[in-house]
């Protein structure tokens, strides 16, 4: 049984304490947070949950082993700094920290201490994903050309954080996994309508090794809530629609060029060479599994502890989305210049 505490409980903290709260191998004992609205918000609905407005009490508790960060971004480097000096694991929401200096300074502290530093990249444990993972592995897709996604709403606004920093984290951390390594540069702009200075609208294009593009659409001023994820291979595309009932499917369509599918094709202007074959098949929906990615997330975090193993949204991938929205930011402060990432 592994006792924690939460710090946050405002727009995303309900949802990690629901989680946390229902696993059989946790016991929440605190929830901090300075609002006396979400404390009591917690009293009512977990009544067996201490509640406090202060951290330091939290910290030094011998009884909790593991902390949950659930506040705004330009907290979470602070708040986990000073939880793994108290020698508790730490499981931080989305992005782990602003900087990669910044992630690898909590990253040095738990190693060092022999502790559990989670990020959380929820949709890593999403069986949709998940099973999109597997058909990348497989080679259904065939050669990975590129990839978009689009994550849209009209709101929530932040204030703290552009759409970038607070959406593309998500999109980032899944074409990572994807495709298996980080981007190797970055290029993006985007606009300020709302608030001076705070982009509510940012277009983010990333480089990958062999060529691979992912093209990133983030935004707080859209009509329509979407969440896709489109996929175009080689052999098959595939659609990851978190909106959709059938949240994957997979498209046997593409070009095939004489010589094969995949292969290079040979241009005769203005026309491409007329052998080349249109090919647009049946659309699938394969098999996807019904587990709440939060619930896994959660349920991971708790096995990396008592295990003693890195947990699949670990720091080194955290470390991966942090260094590429850096990318992304100079690029968007520097006339959407590209601008790489550095290997870590």
């Amino acid at each position: 049984m592994i006792t924690l505490a939460q710090i946050g409980c405002g727009y995303w903290g309900p949802n990690l304490l629901r989680n946390f709260a229902a696993l059989p191998g946790a016991s929440v004992k605190f929830v901090v947070d300075r609002s006396a609205e979400r404390r009591s918000y917690v009293e009512k609905n977990y009544p067996g949950i201490q509640t406090v407005a202060e951290l330091e009490p939290v910290l030094r508790d011998p009884a909790i082993q593991a902390v949950v960060i659930a506040t705004p971004a330009r907290s979470h480097f602070a708040l986990a700094e000073r939880a793994l000096a108290a020698g508790k694991h730490v499981f931080v929401e989305k992005p782990l920290a602003m900087s990669v200096d910044e992630v690898d300074r909590l990253d040095t502290a738990a190693r060092a201490l022999g502790l559990t530093l989670m990020a959380g990249h929820t949709f890593l444990y999403h069986p949709a994903v998940l099973a999109l993972k597997q058909l990348i592995d497989a080679g259904e897709l065939g050669r990975i050309y590129y990839l978009y996604t689009q994550r849209l709403n009209l709101g929530v606004v932040r204030s703290d954080v552009n759409a970038l920093w607070n959406l593309a984290p998500h999109d980032v951390s899944i074409a990572n996994f994807l495709l298996g390594t980080p981007p190797l540069a970055a290029s993006a702009h985007g606009t300020a309508y709302l608030q001076p200075g705070i982009e509510d609208v940012v277009f983010a294009n990333f480089e990958y090794p062999g060529d691979v593009r992912a093209s990133v659409h983030v935004s707080w001023l859209d009509p329509n809530k979407v969440r896709k994820v489109t996929l175009v291979g080689s052999r098959r595309m595939a659609v990851y629609d978190d909106m959709a009932e059938n949240k994957l499917t997979l498209f046997d369509k593409g070009l095939d060029a004489p010589a094969g599918p995949g292969q290079a094709l040979t241009f005769d202007l203005p026309l491409a060479d007329p052998r080349l074959v249109y090919r647009s098949g049946k659309a699938t929906t394969p098999p996807v599994g019904t587990a709440e990615p939060l619930r896994e997330t959660a349920r991971d975090f708790l096995a990396a502890i008592t295990g003693h193993r890195q947990p699949r949204a670990n720091a080194v991938g955290g470390r991966a989305v942090v260094a590429a929205l850096e990318a992304a930011s100079r690029s968007l402060a520097e006339s959407s210049r590209r601008v790489a990432i550095p290997a870590s």
